[in-house]
């Protein structure tokens, strides 16, 4: 709870910070990686490139303000939040040390920003704002390490690459098995890894990558698209190594797998709703659930530019051949003609929706919007739709509202 002399303050300064974020968000992380340049491997360079990983902690941090002052219907729903970045943490190793050193920086960040506005008791709101936060990260990526199994400062384990198979135009899968000979971790269909690849001359870079078949106990396997910079971004970094440099028998650094877009416990009839290579995890999911209930009923709806672009089409295919009731749709930028397949983009207009139907979703975050969006006009309700989202979810405080 937000102590009674700090929230009156942060209800009154968060429209502020909330108009000033993307300055703040720049300071804190330009002060934070020019004097700790190490961090950069924690993340994407084109995230970086773009300024899209700049504005995520602090969009999180001001969020969570408006979640502690209770900023009503339209303040996020933060639980969900919290879930998902403690299992980004841990995928990234994250330790609980690293959030004094953050905080310094953020704090400095909205200090530099705000100027003389920033007084003492502003400061001090605000820091018992972002130690909420930290705590409460803190303590959730405490238990999801200790589920995991991970004790120590190195979260990593290295796995062979037993088969390279090429999936689609610029996509390709990994089959890997450990290294150690042990055996693999199990895991929840939809969770994803971490890859820690040390790229020559630049140094170690991780980059997550969902687990694109269910949980064998013997494999994990990876499916990578290559990521062309578009707009003036670079090229994806990791997945052009793991394309042009990674072949069977060689060796990858894997976190353990992690994630909270997991199938829940039911019966209900499951729509699973990707584009691109946000297949992935659908293809989990739909596997899993072909192996042990083969009597449920799943719709799978997936959006790509073309058919020789659709990773995974095959084994989606094959595992729903083998439950009772199962449907496909594909809508394809470029017309390819054939059954149960459309032009452009997903219309959820004709998208065959059971009004009980749990609602699985993954892709660019417009792409998922717009599908959220139309479902809802279907009438499947917030709780019944799971996302994942790959690259920093934006959160920002809602605009202070125009004097009268």
């Amino acid at each position: 709870m937000l102590s009674a002399s700090s929230a009156p303050i942060i209800e009154a300064t968060l429209p502020v910070v909330g108009e000033h974020l993307e300055e703040i968000s720049d300071v804190f992380y330009r002060t934070m990686i020019g004097e700790n340049p190490d961090l950069l491997n924690l993340f994407s360079r084109s995230a970086q490139a773009t300024g899209e990983q700049r504005s995520s902690l602090s969009g999180a941090v001001a969020a969570y303000a408006m979640h502690l002052i209770g900023a009503g219907p339209d303040g996020p729903a933060f639980e969900h939040i919290v879930e998902r970045i403690a299992h980004r943490h841990c995928a990234l190793g994250i330790r609980p040390e690293q959030y004094t050193m953050v905080g310094r920086y953020l704090l400095g960040a909205v200090g530099t920003v705000l100027g003389d506005a920033v007084t003492p008791p502003v400061a001090a709101a605000w820091d018992e704002v972002y130690w909420l936060f930290a705590a409460r990260l803190i303590g959730r990526e405490a238990r999801i390490y200790a589920e995991a199994g991970v004790d120590g400062d190195d979260p990593w384990r290295g796995f062979t690459v037993a088969q390279r198979i090429a999936e689609a135009h610029d996509t390709v899968s990994f089959v890997l098995v450990p290294a150690d000979g042990g055996a693999a971790p199990g895991f929840h269909p939809g969770q994803y890894v971490t890859v820690a690849a040390d790229l020559p001359g630049t140094g170690r870079q991780l980059r997550q990558y969902s687990l694109s078949q269910a949980a064998t106990g013997g494999t994990l396997r990876i499916t990578v698209r290559r990521v062309r910079g578009a707009g003036g971004a670079p090229d994806g970094v990791v997945s052009g190594f793991l394309h042009d440099h990674v072949a069977t028998g060689d060796t990858l650094r894997l976190s353990r797998p992690y994630g909270d877009l997991t199938l829940r416990p039911g019966t209900s009839p499951l729509l699973l709703v990707s584009a691109g290579v946000g297949v992935t995890p659908m293809a989990s999911i739909l596997e899993h659930v072909a192996r042990t209930q083969p009597t449920r009923e799943v719709t799978a709806v997936h959006a790509d530019r073309s058919p020789d672009r659709h990773p995974l089409r095959a084994d989606m295919n094959a595992n729903g051949a083998r439950l009772r009731a199962f449907r496909s749709l594909y809508w394809y930028e470029q017309p390819s003609g054939e059954p149960d397949t459309f032009p452009g983009r997903i219309d959820t207009d004709l998208i065959p929706v059971h009004p009980d139907a749990e609602v699985y979703l993954c892709g660019p975050a417009p792409f998922m919007q717009a599908v959220r969006a139309g479902l809802h006009l279907r009438g499947i309700p917030d709780e019944r739709i799971r996302y994942e989202v790959f690259g920093s979810e934006q959160w920002r405080p809602a605009p202070a509202p125009a004097a009268v």
